[in-house]
C-alpha cells in the first residue's frame, strides 16, 4: 500500500465533491484526505486527494476521476516536485503546571496559541504531514480534547505544471515551451 497526492482541477459546480467522493465510495477507493477550495478563476475549484492503494488501484483512481464531467485536470503532486501543507488545530487539556511545556512544544514547532481557556490551550499547526504527526506524538504526554486536521493542500513546484481552464473546457499550459492544450 501507498498513498499518492491527486490535485484535480474541477468546474465550481453544486455538488462536484459529492460526486468525486461518491466515485471513490462506489468503487471502495479509500481517501487518506480531501481538501477542496476556489482557484484565482472563480469557475474553478482545485482539489487534493491523498488516497492510497496498490498501484493498480491507485492508477484506477486517476482513470476514473478524469472521466468525470466535471474534472477539467488531474494529475499527481509527486513529492519530490511537490509542496504540500496541513493546517491543524489541537485543544490541549492544560492544567497551570503543564501550560508552559505545551507552549515551549508548540514554539519548537512553530506552532502558534490560537485561545486560552482557564483549563485549555488550542493550537494551530501548520506544515507538512510529518511535521504535524512529530507535533502530536510530543503531546501523548497531554490529554489532546479536540482535533481537527484539514488534509494536505499542495502545489507543484516552479510554472511547468501551472494550468488554465479555456471557456471551451480545454487545458492550457501558459509556461510551457510546448504550450500542450488538450481536453
Amino acid at each position: 500500500m501507498q498513498t499518492k497526492v491527486f490535485q484535480l482541477l474541477v468546474d465550481n459546480t453544486s455538488g462536484v465533491l459529492s460526486r468525486i467522493s461518491g466515485l471513490f465510495s462506489r468503487r471502495g477507493y479509500n481517501i487518506e484526505s480531501i481538501t477542496a477550495g476556489i482557484t484565482a478563476d472563480p469557475k474553478i475549484t482545485r482539489i487534493t486527494i491523498a488516497a492510497s492503494g496498490d498501484d493498480d488501484i491507485l492508477e484506477q483512481i486517476e482513470k476514473q476521476v478524469r472521466k468525470l464531467v466535471d474534472v477539467c485536470d488531474i494529475h499527481e503532486l509527486k513529492p519530490e516536485e511537490s509542496v504540500y501543507r496541513e493546517l491543524a488545530m489541537i485543544k490541549v487539556l492544560a492544567k497551570d503546571e503543564e501550560r508552559q511545556g505545551i507552549i515551549s512544544i508548540t514554539n519548537i514547532f512553530r506552532g502558534n496559541i490560537i485561545d486560552v481557556g482557564p483549563e485549555s490551550l488550542m493550537i494551530e499547526i501548520t506544515g507538512n504531514t510529518g511535521k504535524v504527526d512529530a507535533f502530536l506524538r510530543l503531546l501523548d504526554n497531554y490529554t489532546i480534547v479536540e482535533l481537527a486536521r484539514t488534509g494536505i493542500a499542495g502545489l507543484g513546484r516552479g510554472l511547468d505544471n501551472v494550468i488554465e481552464i479555456r471557456e471551451d473546457g480545454s487545458v492550457y499550459h501558459p509556461f510551457r515551451k510546448e504550450n500542450v492544450t488538450h481536453h
